[in-house]
């Protein structure tokens, strides 16, 4: 089966709008856009398929209302943005899909949501629930309490997590532009890329920033389709009937071969930050990446940072890079007691409870 073929065939499948498909450029809410945006979720929801939708466009939308011209900077109003507009968004998207007998309903998330696994696991239990009660999910991120995360990707990251999140069997990216182009597509000799299957077909392409009222820009949209682990198509709003019905529009993108990475790894490689830093020889190295072994105190060198057993903790090499994320046994204060040492020994000095791993390799996910 095709790519286009699988995302016309879908039965889940996860739609993400970004601020200016739905949104003028005053900062208001464009009716005629949502309701055009509804009217296509509302027919492919018809034909069986279950849709997630994950919206952007709170902040944008509480522009106009707190009398702001653009995207506010500072953090604090970015939340009053939100606070505001997040309520008028939702009242905007009850009412259109009143109009097909849908209910929907909220589901606002930050990237602590993903972060922490019981909060993970509360949201995935949430949006089933949803699902199988015949309930449109509206997913957007909380705005309104999130900090560092208020730059989550404009939702194209947390789009891909939560297609992972419900086994989506495909994913849909609508944006202002209608396909991925190796440049500024109004700039002289920018080429449409219609297809991506790996890393070669992005080498002329360049990444742009973020927008006027978004965050995102064509870099969070190609990492969201490389985390998908399912097929992808970037198009605009206006194109998203013909997308959804696998029709040659926007820029797909395949999927990887080989294995789809488990929600577990997925959750751990991109919606967790480390809390602190693990540095491991060589031996550790060539076990925890090569052999994809558990991490024993014997291969660790070092601890940087102030974290807690169950924590994520990046894995470092010798030179201070990256190369794995895992969730912790121990506080940072513990370890460096145990460095160097095997588990044999911790276990007749310190007594049984220490015979375990730094990080057990069921816990642990290869970021190089």
């Amino acid at each position: 089966m095709s790519g286009r073929e699988a995302v016309a065939k879908a039965r889940r499948i996860v739609v993400k709008a970004g601020s200016s498909s739905l949104t003028t450029p005053q900062g208001t809410i464009d009716v005629n856009r949502v309701d055009a945006l509804v009217d296509v979720l509302a027919a492919r929801r018809g034909e069986g398929t279950e849709i997630v939708f994950v919206s952007s466009g709170a902040i944008a939308a509480g522009l106009g209302p707190l009398g702001l011209t653009r995207r506010p900077p500072d953090l604090a109003t970015q939340q009053a943005a939100a606070s505001v507009g997040q309520g008028l968004l939702f009242a905007r998207y009850t009412s259109s899909f009143a109009r097909y007998a849908l209910t929907v309903g909220q589901v606002l998330l930050t990237a602590d949501d993903m972060m922490r696994r019981s909060h993970h696991r509360n949201a995935q239990r949430t949006l089933a629930q949803l699902l199988a009660m015949g309930v449109l999910p509206i997913v957007n991120e909380n705005d309104t309490v999130a900090t560092d995360e208020i730059r989550f990707g404009d939702n194209d990251r947390l789009a891909a997590l939560v297609a992972h999140l419900i086994r989506a069997d495909a994913l849909v990216l609508l944006s202002d532009v209608d396909a991925l182009y190796t440049g500024d597509p109004r700039r002289p000799g920018s080429r449409r890329v219609d297809e991506v299957r790996g890393p070669d077909d992005l080498r002329d392409v360049e990444l742009g920033g973020s927008g006027r009222v978004g965050t995102g820009g064509m870099v969070t949209k190609v990492e969201a389709a490389r985390i998908a682990g399912i097929p992808v198509v970037l198009t605009n709003a206006a194109s998203a009937a013909r997308a959804l019905s696998g029709d040659q529009v926007g820029t797909l993108f395949h999927p990887a071969e080989g294995r789809r990475m488990s929600t577990r790894n997925l959750w751990l490689a991109h919606a967790t930050t480390g809390q602190g830093r693990v540095m491991l020889d060589p031996g550790a190295i060539e076990a925890v990446v090569r052999r994809r072994k558990s991490l024993l105190p014997a291969g660790v060198t070092g601890v940087e940072g102030d974290f807690a057993a169950g924590d994520p903790v990046d894995l470092c090499d010798t030179a201070g890079t990256v190369v794995a994320r895992g969730l912790v046994n121990y506080d940072a204060s513990e370890i460096p007691e145990l460095m160097g040492r095997s588990t044999r020994w911790l276990a007749r000095e310190l007594g049984a409870e220490y015979e375990r791993e730094i990080i057990h390799r069921d816990h642990l996910v290869i970021l190089r």
